[in-house]
């Protein structure tokens, strides 16, 4: 096999959780023009139907899983009935998350709460629950989205920063206990991107200044300058990297 051909997902069922719009929606584009077939997944149903409908009108197999992540119970049953469906799940991605933004002092407890379910929580259940379908089959590719504050803070965020900072570690626990099953997990770690989540933050033009002057690339990324890292960590080429944390940050993480 070439190495080229390592990269191929033709034939693989790929789970993305989040993925109605942003970088869920790309990912799911990403895997999907690498040959794999792509569940959408989110709350909102005619949400979730749209996104799923916009890439099956570029060529690309998509099917759709309305379910809410935060509730294991909900997990489960949506991944048996994604199995009895559509078959295996070869590669999951935990995409789903949230932010909210507030000085730590000043958080509200059930916004912790919130962000926590949403962030971390979501992982542990969907992450297990297709792993114990992985491990009986001996293999598997699963990607934790974590993010440049799984490593770095920001003012206001806090919370954020400790939900994705737990993500990362997740990730390596995921790796060292599911590894010897045959399944990969590594996350992938996205800097400052255009998409709804930050559409705040790119209409600020004195942010945005500052970002773009702290990034060596000098700009804000793009969610298609996520695709190419995904379908690596998802496809045969990553076959020995496993608790590892791909950043596509544009050197954000790499300088002060």
């Amino acid at each position: 096999m070439s190495v080229l051909n390592t990269f191929q997902l033709q034939g693989k069922l790929a789970l993305i959780t989040g993925s109605s719009a942003g970088i869920g929606l790309a990912l799911a584009r990403a895997l999907g023009e690498a040959g794999a077939h792509v569940i959408v997944n989110g709350r909102n149903h005619p949400k979730v139907a749209s996104a799923a409908q916009s890439l099956k009108t570029e060529g690309l197999k998509v099917s759709e899983s309305v379910f809410d992540v935060t509730d294991s119970k909900a997990v489960a049953d949506a991944v048996n009935d994604i199995e009895t469906r559509l078959g295996a799940i070869d590669i999951l991605i935990n995409n789903a998350g949230m932010q909210i933004r507030n000085p730590l002092h000043e958080f509200a407890d059930e916004d912790w709460h919130t962000l926590m379910r949403t962030n971390l929580d979501s992982v542990y259940y969907v992450g297990k629950t297709v792993a114990q379908k992985m491990i009986a089959r001996g293999q598997g590719k699963i990607i934790n989205i974590c993010s440049v504050q799984s490593e770095l803070g920001r003012p206001g965020i806090a919370p954020y920063t400790a939900s994705k900072g737990a993500v990362k570690m997740l990730t390596k626990g995921m790796a060292i206990d599911w590894g010897q099953f045959g399944i990969n997990v590594n996350g992938l770690g996205p800097g400052y991107f255009k998409t709804e989540l930050n559409q705040k933050l790119v209409d600020d033009p004195q942010f945005s200044s500052w970002l773009v002057g702290r990034t060596p690339s000098r700009r804000w990324g793009d969610v298609q300058d996520l695709g190419g890292a995904a379908v690596f960590l998802a496809s045969d080429a990553s076959r020995f990297v496993n608790g590892h944390i791909l950043y596509v940050d544009g050197g954000v993480t790499a300088t002060l």
